[in-house]
C-alpha cells in the first residue's frame, strides 16, 4: 500500500474531520496573507499618490511614477514566479517552497514600505510579487493533493473564504491610515508593513504541515508518503471513533518515469487543457484585478472624493469573503466549469450597471455583486485547473497557465488605467465585459469536468 496509487487511494478515501481540517487552515492562513499583499496596491495608491511618490493613476503606458506602473509591476513579478519558479514546486516538494515563498515576500514588502522614490518603491514590489507568485502556485498544488474529491470545491472555498477575510482589513486599514501620519510614518507605510509582519506569523503557524505524500511516492520516497498517510489515518480513525473503508483503486495506466517538462503539457490530454486554461486566465484577471485593484480609484472617477471613495471601498470589499462561504455549501454540487461561467456573466453585467450610476447606494449594491462573483470565480478556478494534471507535473502546469493570468493583469492594469483616462468608467466596464465574454465561451465549450473524480481519474493516471 505505498505505490503512488495506493497512496492516492488511501488519501481519497478520509473523510473531512478535524485533522484535515487543521491542515487545510494552516494552508489557508499563508493564502490570506497573500491575498493581502495583493490587494494592498488598491488601497495605498491614495496615499502613494497623495505622498509624492506617485503623481497620479497614469503617466503614460510606462510612467515610472504612475499608479498604473505600480500594479503593472506587481502582477510582472507575480509572472516571474509562477512561469519561471512554479516548477520548483514539482522538484523540491510542496512544503518547503511554501515556506521559502512566504519569507520571500515578507522581507521584500517589508523593505518596500521604507522607499522613497517610486523607482525603489516599483522595484521592491516586483521583488515581493515574485515571491507572491510562487505561494499562489504552491498553496494550488498543495491544497488538492491533500483533500478527497468530494470535499476539494468546499475546501478551495474554504481556503478562500480566509484569505478573502483579509481584503476587508486591508481596505479598513486603508480607510483608516493611509491619509494618517503616524509616529512619523506615512500610514500607507504602516498598511505595508502589517502584511509583512502576517507573512512571518504564518511561516511560523506552518512548521507542523506534512510533505504532499502524494508527491512524496511518485519522487520515489515511498516510505515517508506511507509514514504521513498512517499518521493522518490513525489520527482520523481516532476522531470518528470507527475503522477507515477500504481504499478503493483506481484502474489507470501506471505514472511515466518523466520528470515534470514543459513538452508534458503540451501532450494529450493535457495540451487542450493547457491551451484552454492559458486563455481562461489571460481574461479572467481583466474582470478580477480590473475591479479590485482598481475600486478606490474607479469610484474617485465616478465623482467621489479620496476618503469617501476609501470608506466605500471598505463597504464593498466587506463582501469579499460572503462569495466563499456561500460556496462552502454548494462548490461540490456544482460542475466547476459552470461556476465559472456563471461567475463571468454576473461580473460583466453589474459592472456595466456600476459604470452607470452615481447613486452611492447603488454603486456600493452593484460593486458587492462584483465583488461576490469574482470571488466565486477564484476559489471555483483554483481549485479547477489544479484538477486537470497530474502530480508529476501539476506544479509547472498551474504555473504556467496561471502565469499568463499574472502577465495579462500586469497589462490589464496599464490598460484600465488608459481606459479610464480616454474614457471613464465605462470605457473601463466594456474592456472587462469583453474579457468575460472570452472567458465564459472558453470555458462553457471547452472545459473538462471535473467535480467528484480523484486527481488520478482526471489526470488519467
Amino acid at each position: 500500500m505505498t505505490s503512488p496509487a495506493s497512496i492516492a487511494a488511501r488519501l481519497d478515501r478520509l473523510p473531512l474531520t478535524r485533522t484535515l481540517w487543521r491542515l487545510v487552515t494552516l494552508i489557508s492562513i499563508g493564502g490570506a496573507f497573500e491575498f493581502y499583499d495583493i490587494f494592498l496596491a488598491a488601497y495605498i495608491a491614495p496615499g502613494l499618490n497623495s505622498g509624492g511618490i506617485f503623481k497620479g493613476s497614469t503617466l503614460g503606458l510606462f510612467g515610472i511614477g504612475g499608479m498604473g506602473f505600480f500594479i503593472f509591476c506587481s502582477f510582472l513579478g507575480m509572472f516571474l514566479g509562477c512561469i519561471a519558479f512554479g516548477p520548483v514546486a514539482d522538484r523540491f516538494g510542496r512544503r518547503s517552497i511554501f515556506v521559502t515563498a512566504l519569507l520571500w515576500y515578507s522581507a521584500a514588502t517589508a523593505i518596500m514600505a521604507f522607499q522613497t522614490t517610486a523607482a525603489t518603491v516599483d522595484l521592491w514590489r516586483f521583488i515581493a510579487s515574485i515571491g507572491v507568485g510562487l505561494e499562489q502556485v504552491t498553496i494550488d498544488t498543495y491544497l488538492p493533493e491533500l483533500v478527497p474529491p468530494a470535499h476539494r470545491g468546499k475546501t478551495f472555498a474554504y481556503y478562500q473564504l480566509i484569505a478573502f477575510s483579509v481584503v476587508p482589513v486591508v481596505a479598513l486599514l486603508g480607510w483608516l491610515w493611509v491619509p494618517q501620519t503616524i509616529f512619523g510614518l506615512e500610514g500607507w507605510r504602516w498598511v505595508t508593513l502589517v502584511g509583512s509582519v502576517g507573512a512571518i506569523l504564518a511561516w511560523w503557524l506552518r512548521r507542523g504541515l506534512p510533505e504532499s505524500p502524494r508527491w512524496l511516492a511518485i519522487h520515489g520516497r515511498a516510505a515517508e508518503a506511507a509514514v504521513v498517510v498512517t499518521q493522518l489515518e490513525a489520527q482520523i480513525e481516532a476522531e470518528t471513533g470507527r475503522p477507515l473503508p477500504p481504499p478503493v483503486l483506481i484502474l489507470a495506466p501506471p505514472v511515466p518515469a518523466t520528470k515534470s517538462s514543459l513538452s508534458a503539457l503540451l501532450q494529450p490530454p493535457y495540451r487542450t487543457r493547457t491551451i484552454v486554461m492559458s486563455i481562461f486566465n489571460l481574461v479572467q484577471t481583466i474582470g478580477f484585478y480590473g475591479f479590485s485593484s482598481w475600486v478606490p480609484t474607479l469610484l474617485i472617477a465616478r465623482g467621489i472624493r479620496i476618503t469617501t471613495s476609501l470608506q466605500y471601498s471598505f463597504i464593498i470589499a466587506m463582501a469579499a469573503p460572503l462569495g466563499p462561504l456561500v460556496g462552502m455549501f454548494v462548490a461540490d454540487k456544482v460542475e466547476r466549469k459552470w461556476q465559472l461561467v456563471t461567475a463571468g456573466i454576473t461580473i460583466g453585467a453589474f459592472m456595466f450597471l456600476f459604470a452607470h450610476q452615481t447613486l452611492p447606494a447603488i454603486l456600493i449594491a452593484c460593486g458587492v455583486v462584483v465583488t461576490l462573483a469574482n470571488n466565486w470565480m477564484s476559489f471555483a478556478f483554483h481549485n479547477y485547473q489544479a484538477e486537470l494534471f497530474p502530480t508529476r507535473i501539476r506544479g509547472r502546469a498551474v504555473g504556467f497557465v496561471y502565469g499568463w493570468s499574472r502577465l495579462s493583469a500586469a497589462f490589464a492594469g496599464l490598460a484600465i488605467g488608459w481606459f479610464l483616462k480616454h474614457g471613464g468608467t465605462p470605457a473601463v466596464a466594456l474592456f472587462i465585459g469583453a474579457a468575460m465574454t472570452i472567458m465564459v465561451f472558453t470555458i462553457g465549450l471547452f472545459g473538462p469536468r471535473t467535480r467528484g473524480r480523484s486527481l488520478e481519474d482526471i489526470s488519467g493516471h
